[in-house]
């Protein structure tokens, strides 16, 4: 029998970080993953690969609606769409292996197979066993299922499957208004499809500041998004050539019939902790399946922790990282810290959606006063000049100290700029001290000391 002094079970991205970790901190360090490539559902076939054709489909975009304003001629791009599958496959080839690189660099054991708990310390794989001081549970999350709907990914698809399409389709139904379904829906709208999303709720990306998600479906909607809301979805059928959606509309009760080439289910996600075994162990878990922890990522059992989407939180693939690399440092004996309060969330839609902390609606329901900064990014010279002055950003600041409590960004590289806002509410940072920090002109990170000095006697360019 093998042993370790950590077995982590998963090799995704929360899975994968904590196993270099752990490493690199002296611990004896294996993980198991059943996949034939490393870095979970993110790498294969989540966040990179929709990524590399979000990546693509806007710089066909661009070149459609830009270029000849720029002055760049030539012949109009038209879609290799085999060629565009290769791009998109060689990118998460390169991040598979990348990871594959890191794994022998660190010592870090690869056990390939299933992994189940066959009792605490021991993980079983295949026909052997091996000993664990500690074990981490880091299987993520798989696509929710929804009554009335039976994915076949051919016809009727998850995230999985709208990947991978053997074409691309003349009509899409996306069911579900958050992430996912957005950047897909806006994938194959800007290739040509017609694209229609359902949404059971009465406003899309549920938990999204309210005036983000508002200017965000507007944007979509003039790309030619199509959205019918407050809808419930009553099942779905494959045809021969075709697929089928009934829904009844929330308002009145009236159903009506869409009919599309490719159904896409993007309701959510949830946790993947299928073959574990946690049953038999008696593994303490939530109404939603979800495995109950402390605040060291412990379980209910002692020596195996658990950390990612099969934990309560955000699925985020950085919020499992950083879960990741604070249980190792619990594993090793030293203080493993988690700022759940500054996580950042983006969706890479175009323009970008990016939030971090608080939202309006939050700080109004805890009876925070507090003050709000906005500037738009048609004040800002580096946006214009990129034909993306649409959107804006937006800063809460606590209305006594000035304190950050939240930052929400529609229009360019907001994924990107972000992150100013996360440092400075990591240190306690007030709007002030982003207002008097000095920004490099041009860039479109001057939205965001514009919006700073808008919290206080007001911004300059707007």
């Amino acid at each position: 029998m093998a042993q370790y002094d950590v077995i982590i079970i998963g090799a995704g991205p929360g899975g994968y970080v904590c196993a270099i970790r752990c490493a690199q901190l002296g611990l004896k360090t294996a993980v198991v993953e059943g996949r034939e490539t490393l870095g979970g559902t993110c790498l294969n076939v989540g966040c990179i690969p929709s990524k590399a054709l979000l990546h693509a489909t806007h710089s066909l975009h661009e070149a459609q609606t830009h270029f000849a304003e720029m002055g760049l001629g030539g012949k109009a791009p038209s879609v290799n769409w085999k060629q565009m599958q290769a791009y998109k496959q060689n990118t998460v080839d390169q991040n598979t292996r990348g990871i594959e690189f890191l794994f022998g660099k660190n010592k870090v054991d690869w056990l390939k197979g299933w992994a189940s708990i066959p009792a605490p310390g021991r993980v079983k794989v295949g026909s052997e066993t091996h000993a664990a001081g500690s074990i981490v549970i880091a299987t993520g999350s798989a696509p929710a299922p929804l009554p009335g709907v039976e994915v076949d990914e051919k016809v009727i698809v998850t995230s999985t499957g709208a990947l991978s399409l053997p074409k691309i389709p003349r009509s899409m139904v996306v069911i579900g208004a958050g992430v996912i379904g957005l950047e897909l829906g806006s994938v194959y709208a800007r290739l040509g499809s017609e694209v229609t999303v359902i949404e059971y709720l009465d406003r899309i990306t549920p938990g999204l500041d309210g005036e983000l998600a508002k200017a965000l479906i507007r944007s979509l909607k003039k790309q030619g998004m199509k959205f019918v809301l407050g809808a419930a979805v009553q099942e779905t059928e494959a045809l021969k050539t075709k697929a089928k959606l009934t829904y009844r509309l929330r308002k009145d009760e009236s159903e009506h019939r869409i009919d599309a080439d490719v159904i896409l289910l993007a309701t959510g996600r949830r946790p993947f902790t299928e073959g574990l075994g946690l049953e038999q162990l008696g593994l303490a878990l939530t109404e939603r399946g979800q495995i109950v922890t402390d605040e060291h990522w412990r379980t209910s059992i002692p020596g195996i922790h658990a950390i990612g989407d099969v934990i309560e939180g955000p699925m985020l693939a950085h919020k499992a990282e950083d879960e990741g690399m604070a249980v190792a440092e619990v594993i090793a004996g030293r203080t493993g810290h988690v700022n759940y309060g500054v996580i950042p969330s983006v969706i890479y839609t175009a323009p970008e959606v990016a939030s971090v902390g608080q939202t309006e609606e939050q700080l109004k329901a805890g009876g925070r006063t507090f003050r709000v900064g906005r500037f738009p990014f048609m004040g800002n010279a580096r946006a214009k000049a990129m034909f993306a002055g649409e959107g804006f950003v937006k800063i809460l600041a606590d209305a006594e100290t000035d304190r950050i409590l939240g930052a929400h960004v529609i229009g360019p590289n907001a994924g990107e700029i972000i992150h100013e806002i996360c440092v400075a509410m990591e240190f306690g940072a007030s709007a002030e001290d982003i207002a008097l920090t000095c920004h490099a002109h041009p860039t479109v990170s001057e939205a965001m000391r514009e919006a700073a000095l808008a919290c206080g006697d007001g911004a300059i360019h707007a």
